[in-house]
């Protein structure tokens, strides 16, 4: 005699073949090992398929923080394993729904497991589309991830078009309007893309992890015991409100420890101007020895279009761009020379906090640093790293987040600042700094630089520590 949990994968699966899914399940369940999760299970041949394709492998090019390994030598992690990360993370929510709160009758808010196959692919794909150092990158040559990666999910050409296309001909469509967030199922738009999902979960266990520091330590089983279907979306019961206010605060440390440390920022401060700099040599009509980035030509030249050059695209990782710079160490022009010794050799720039109130040195510093023999075009910068460890949905804003919502036990939901008393004292609130950065030899000291030294000498009074200061008589 069937169970009722059979009838119901039964039903379920019958649910797929009448939307056009067809996914069978793997004879035996692979268990990959995974030092965050500890196992990650695949039960459905379609995961398989997508982890095996060229496209998906790629990721283990492309490291997970770009940069931060700089100052954090653990984080050589990856895309790959971050991927992998959502994936389990992403199937642990579906079977928790299923078990606890599977749908009865249509439309009743409760979930219904014919969408697990397309979140998990939704959460194995995520971030298919990021490039070779990612942000970096995306920032200098405007690229979108996102678009990319809806781009890699959708081209016919692609390996992972053609695995999920075995599931149903409209199923690539529908894994990416999650990505898009224009799906008609918000539980699973928000199990992915949501201010407490699935991908934030992993990276920042994961990243903590493999920095070496605790901040990013949370209770996932427990965040995941309390998380529930409603008919909006995802919402948390109102039991879980401790574990949520723990996740948010290991959020907020995470990005003022790790995140915008000055030292992974000194570090893409070098790495996006050795680009802005390789831009605008190939620009130009100079020809140079050992300056050939073949594969970076649709992003220098401006005419990069997702559905023509994709696979020019996906030739690029970082190990790409590290061989390119590595060989634009002896090129002869100076400034690409000295720029991508800075970064293949880890010679991080200074740099110092500036406020309203210093703003206004800046440019006398960058006189004095061009009066030193640097080019203050690229060889200054500032970087603004702000972020908000939480914030209530704003529909008006550039990117509006789901806010995170608890349930009562009548039922009724309040948003989580209401509710948290710690929550609502950063809600809204920027975190981060202002800096300024500059070249190193501008706080040189020694006899060796004694042409320069009455240069640094004046530069150095307006840096106390790490802080810019205001000299008013100078001004």
């Amino acid at each position: 005699m069937l169970t009722i949990y059979a009838i119901i994968v039964i039903i379920n699966k019958c649910r797929r073949y009448a939307m056009g899914y067809y996914s069978t399940s793997l004879e035996q369940e692979k268990v990959i090992r995974d030092p965050v999760h500890s196992h990650i299970y695949i039960q459905d041949q379609i995961i398989m398929d997508l982890i095996n394709t060229k496209e998906f492998q790629r990721l283990r090019r492309i490291h997970q923080l770009g940069t931060t390994s700089q100052t954090f030598p653990g984080a050589e992690h990856t895309r790959f394993t971050h991927s992998l990360g959502v994936y389990e993370i992403v199937r642990r929510i579906c079977n928790q729904f299923q078990r606890n709160y599977p749908t009865k009758t249509p439309g009743d808010g409760l979930w219904d497991d014919s969408e697990r196959i397309v979140a998990e692919c939704a959460g194995l794909l995520h971030d298919i589309g990021h490039g070779a150092y990612s942000h970096t990158f995306e920032h200098i040559f405007h690229t979108n991830h996102e678009q990319i990666t809806q781009a890699i999910i959708t081209n016919p050409e692609t390996e992972v078009n053609q695995v999920l296309c075995k599931v149903g001909p409209n199923f690539p469509n529908r894994v990416a309007s999650v990505i898009n967030k224009t799906y008609d199922n918000q539980q699973v738009v928000q199990m992915i893309s949501s201010q407490c999902d699935a991908d934030r979960m992993d990276y920042l266990l994961r990243d903590s992890y493999f920095t070496g520091v605790q901040y990013g330590k949370f209770d996932l089983d427990r965040i995941l015991q309390v998380m529930r279907p409603y008919q909006g979306g995802i919402c948390f019961k109102m039991s879980g409100l401790h574990a949520i206010e723990y996740y948010i605060v290991s959020r907020f440390q995470m990005y003022l420890q790790v995140y915008f440390h000055p030292i992974s920022r000194s570090m893409e401060v070098i790495l996006a101007h050795l680009l802005l700099r390789t831009k605008e040599l190939a620009e130009s009509s100079t020809k140079l020895e050992n300056f050939n980035p073949t594969l970076l030509m649709p992003f220098l030249e401006g005419t990069f279009d997702p559905s023509r050059d994709l696979e020019t695209y996906l030739k690029l990782d970082d190990g790409v761009l590290n061989t390119y710079f590595s060989m634009w160490c002896d090129t002869p022009d100076s400034i690409l020379s000295d720029l991508s010794n800075r970064f293949v050799n880890r010679k991080p720039f200074k740099s110092a906090i500036f406020t309203q109130e210093t703003k206004d040195v800046l440019p006398k510093l960058r006189k004095l640093i061009e009066a030193a023999g640097f080019n203050p075009e690229y060889y200054t910068a500032t970087d603004n790293s702000y972020n908000q460890p939480y914030d209530v949905y704003n529909p008006e804003s550039k990117h509006p987040n789901a806010q995170i919502e608890l349930m009562q036990k009548d039922g009724s939901l309040v948003e989580l600042s209401k509710a948290s008393l710690l929550v609502r004292t950063i809600t809204g609130k920027d975190v981060g700094d202002s800096r300024f950065f500059f070249p190193k030899e501008m706080l040189q000291t020694d006899a060796n630089v004694e042409l320069f030294k009455p240069i640094y000498d004046n530069f150095q009074r307006y840096i106390n520590n790490d802080t810019i200061i205001n000299l008013k008589e100078n001004q």
